[in-house]
């Protein structure tokens, strides 16, 4: 499953590696389950967790063609695919989705393929999986949310975090996204892997999209009676070792031989979870998370009291470590100084190759622009905005600094913008005319009142 954590209070996550099964060193700043939170629109907040799980006994799981899907945007129109992306349904840019389809993790000697091929060699080598790893990442929201058993009111639904194409469809925020799709068509060993797509924070570890890969392992009653397992819980207790004995030896081709520990987990679509944690340069870091399908995901697809296993791990987190990448936007330039350094399937020291120097700029704004009027804002959309305009010329933004006036208790934000380059470096005019630009959206696009 996708396990991508915003984490919850008991301390688990849902958010990659904590971004779907992510290591501890990028952890999120907002974890999956740190709590439900208002949002501005919520597509489907009048939908019980109950008529959840009867979507999908009733309709099963949509199922979008696996074919390759090109980008498809049209600037001149604003449209992607034919969706209206100036809809107030939807919160996609151009920006993103002319990103669609690029795949990187179908590019050779790119890292994030050799980590993806190493993956799926050990467990073919395990009887053997299904692969899946060009599947459409337009998905349509139940796929990514009911299907999972997420409540309504999470907050990962909100605008705020996911790319809306329009109310009934996402651009995917996890590869769980396909999950029942593949069990109603009757697999059970599978491996999907594919681009996600979540709105989030500037800084060297986190991206709006990202890899995931996704394994999902369900039992037959050949398995069971070949193993001697009557009861459920024997039959529970026997999925729960094959699936740490398997991510152990997973690890262990990734990584060599290193210390582990499991520690249990909650996600809202196993029962048990567990996360895995090794002991690499000196620290601990998570791996990944897993555990078994929940019963009522196995019941909803068919497959009566069936137990299985999943997992979900981030491609970016792990290459970042193994290949000792400092900047997650390296994996997506051009520059050959960059693609060069790497063959296929083998693991390589990342060596820089320069370091141009950045530039600082600073923007402050009331978040609301009149006394007692609510504020909308959010900083993922202040991020969406420099996003938009800069792409991968900023490095970081951050909030310095916050205050509520004691009399007007209007809000005031201060981000403070870092300019830099992977690859060359940048004029202070070209900086001036984009940091004008970033004021001039904001204004128009958050509605904020700048300081």
């Amino acid at each position: 499953m996708s396990f991508y954590a915003r984490a919850s209070a008991k301390g688990s996550l849902l958010r990659s590696s904590r971004r779907a099964f992510g290591l501890n060193k990028f952890e999120s700043k907002r974890s999956f389950f740190s709590g439900m939170s208002s949002v501005s629109w919520n597509p489907t907040n009048n939908v019980s967790y109950e008529k959840s799980v009867g979507f999908i006994k009733r309709n099963g799981y949509q199922h979008i063609s696996c074919k390759h899907m090109s980008s498809s945007s049209d600037v001149s129109t604003n449209t992607f695919r034919g969706y209206d992306l100036s809809s107030p349904e939807s919160n996609l840019s151009q920006n993103i989705a002319s990103r669609v389809g690029t795949n990187l993790h179908l590019q050779p000697k790119h890292p994030l393929n050799t980590i993806k091929t190493i993956i799926e060699d050990y467990w073919q080598s395990r009887n053997g999986f299904t692969i899946r790893d060009s599947m459409d990442p337009v998905v349509p929201t139940a796929n990514n949310f009911d299907s999972l058993l997420i409540p309504p009111d999470h907050v990962s639904r909100s605008m705020s975090d996911t790319y809306y194409l329009d109310k009934e469809t996402v651009l995917r925020t996890h590869t769980s996204a396909h999950q029942t799709t593949l069990l109603n068509e009757g697999h059970d060993r599978f491996l999907v892997t594919g681009d996600v797509y979540r709105r989030d924070e500037i800084d060297s570890s986190h991206y709006p999209i990202f890899h995931q890969m996704e394994g999902v392992r369900m039992f037959t009653d050949e398995d069971f009676e070949a193993l001697g397992a009557t009861t459920q819980e024997e039959q529970v207790k026997i999925v729960e070792e094959d699936l740490k004995k398997g991510l152990e030896g997973m690890a262990r081709e990734l990584f060599g031989d290193v210390e582990m520990r499991w520690v249990d987990a909650y996600f809202p679509f196993t029962e048990p979870s567990f996360e895995l944690e090794i002991y690499f340069n000196d620290e601990w870091l998570e791996v990944l998370g897993c555990g078994v399908v929940h019963k009522d995901i196995v019941k909803a697809v068919g497959r009566g009291d069936q137990p299985g296993w999943a997992f979900g791990l981030g491609l970016e987190r792990l290459a970042m470590v193994l290949f000792s990448i400092p900047d997650i936007r390296l994996f997506w330039t051009q520059d050959e100084r960059f693609h060069r350094q790497f063959e296929s399937g083998e693991i390589i020291t990342f060596q820089p190759y320069s370091k141009y120097p950045p530039c600082f700029k600073d923007i402050s704004f009331w978040t609301n622009k009149e006394e007692g009027a609510v504020s909308t804002f959010h900083e993922n959309d202040m991020y969406e905005v420099v996003r938009d305009v800069a792409g991968d010329l900023v490095e970081r933004v951050e909030l310095i600094d916050e205050f509520t006036h004691p009399k007007t208790n209007r809000v005031s934000n201060c981000f403070r913008i870092t300019y830099r380059s992977m690859d060359r470096s940048l004029t202070n005019e070209e900086i001036d005319k984009l940091q004008e630009q970033v004021r001039d959206d904001s204004i128009a696009k958050l509605g904020i009142e700048l300081r």
